[in-house]
C-alpha cells in the first residue's frame, strides 16, 4: 500500500477532510492556506487565500459548493469551492477552533476559544447562497456555564437531523446541547484529558472519540453508552470508522514537544487498525515523522488520508487483499462491489 505523499503545506497539518463523493480532499494546517486536492492522483487544485494565521478547521458542504474554515485570526470564513472566492468572513470573539455544517447545509456551527476575558463560545449561523441575504450575525450564540473561562471547546458536531450539538473540551468532557439555547441536555465524563476528535459512522448511529488520555471510545448515540474502549500507548489525535468494514482507524503519537528523535517507532507515529467489535489491534501503517494530527476515511471505504506534524499529507488506497479480508460482520455487498471495481 504505497501512498501519495502530498507536500503543499509549510507547517503541521490540523485537519484533512473528504467531500461527500470522495473525489476531493481538503486540508488545512498551521500555515494560513487551506488547500484543495484531487483524491485520485494527488494533484493540487488550488488554495483559499485570506486567513492571516493558523487554520484550525474546515468543512465542505454536502454539494461541495461551499467550504467553511476557522482560524486563529478570529474569523470563520465561507468560500466558493470551485473558484476559491471568499464568500463571507464572520468575526468571532476568539480563535475559531472547530466548525461544521449542519445536515442540509442551511446553517453551520463554529466554536471559538476564550480570549481577552471572554469565554469559549458556540455560534450558529444561517446560510444562504445569496450573499445579500446572509446575515453576518449568528442566529444563536452561547457559552457553557460549567466550562471554566480559560478552557477551550476543542470539537463541535451536529447530531442526526440537527437535533442537538455535541461539544468536546480540554477537560475531556462531552456535552450534548440544545442548539438554540446551549442548554446542556447531557454531560459525559468518560475521558480524563483533552478531546482531540469526534467522528460519526456513515449512518450517524455511532460516534468515536479520541483523546489525550490515550483512549478512543465508541458511543451508541441512541443512549450515549460506551460500546467499546480502544486503548493506545500514546495520545489519540484522530479516529474514524470504516463505512464498509467493522474496522476502526486510530492515529496520534507522542506529543511533538516531547519527541527527541525522528524515529516513527520511538514516537509511535503509526496509524493503527482495530476490529470494532472484538477490539483487536490487527495492523498498522507507518510513514510520518511526527505525530499524526488528523485522519479521514474515504466515503467509499477504499482508503484513508492522514496529516501530521511533519507537514505532509499521505493518501492511502487499500490493496485488493484488504477487501478480501472480512468477517461475518462486514457489509459484504459493499465489499463485493468494490472487489469488482478493483479487478
Amino acid at each position: 500500500m504505497r501512498p501519495y505523499v502530498l507536500s503543499g503545506h509549510t507547517r503541521p497539518l490540523t485537519q484533512v477532510k473528504y467531500n461527500r463523493e470522495g473525489d476531493l480532499l481538503f486540508s488545512c494546517s498551521k500555515d494560513n492556506v487551506p488547500t484543495l486536492w484531487f483524491t485520485e492522483n494527488g494533484e493540487r487544485v488550488g488554495t483559499y487565500d485570506g486567513h492571516t494565521g493558523t487554520v484550525w478547521t474546515l468543512d465542505p458542504d454536502r454539494d461541495s459548493a461551499f467550504l467553511i474554515t476557522g482560524g486563529a485570526d478570529m474569523t470563520c470564513k465561507v468560500w466558493r469551492v470551485q473558484t476559491g472566492e471568499l464568500f463571507a468572513s464572520l468575526n468571532r470573539s476568539g480563535p475559531v477552533r472547530s466548525a461544521e455544517w449542519a445536515e442540509g447545509s442551511k446553517m453551520f456551527a463554529c466554536a471559538s476559544d476564550p480570549f481577552r476575558g471572554k469565554p469559549a463560545e458556540v455560534a450558529i449561523y444561517a446560510f444562504t447562497p445569496d450573499r445579500d441575504q446572509m446575515s453576518e450575525e449568528p442566529m444563536y450564540c452561547w457559552n457553557i456555564d460549567s466550562l471554566a473561562n480559560d478552557k477551550k471547546i476543542t470539537k463541535v458536531t451536529w447530531t442526526p437531523l440537527n437535533e442537538f450539538i455535541v461539544t468536546g473540551d480540554e477537560c475531556g468532557i462531552i456535552r450534548i446541547h440544545d442548539p438554540e439555547t446551549g442548554r446542556v441536555v447531557r454531560e459525559i465524563r468518560e475521558h480524563t484529558k483533552r478531546i482531540m476528535c469526534m467522528e460519526w459512522n456513515k449512518e450517524k448511529t455511532m460516534l468515536i472519540t479520541g483523546a489525550a488520555d490515550c483512549l478512543s471510545l465508541l458511543f451508541d448515540t441512541e443512549d450515549w453508552t460506551v460500546l467499546k474502549r480502544f486503548e493506545s500507548n500514546s495520545p489519540v489525535n484522530a479516529a474514524a470508522i470504516s463505512p464498509i468494514k467493522e474496522h476502526v482507524i486510530m492515529a496520534g503519537g507522542q506529543d511533538a514537544m516531547s519527541v527527541t528523535t525522528t524515529s516513527s517507532h520511538v514516537g509511535k507515529f503509526e496509524t493503527k487498525f482495530y476490529h470494532m467489535v472484538f477490539g483487536e489491534h490487527f495492523g498498522s501503517v507507518k510513514g510520518h515523522f511526527g505525530p499524526v494530527n488528523t485522519l479521514a476515511i474515504h466515503p467509499d471505504g477504499t482508503g484513508f488520508t492522514t496529516g501530521a506534524e511533519d507537514g505532509f499529507i499521505r493518501v492511502h488506497q487499500f490493496d485488493k487483499e484488504y477487501f478480501q479480508m472480512h468477517s461475518e460482520l462486514d457489509d459484504l455487498s459493499a465489499l463485493e462491489e468494490l472487489a469488482t471495481k478493483t479487478k
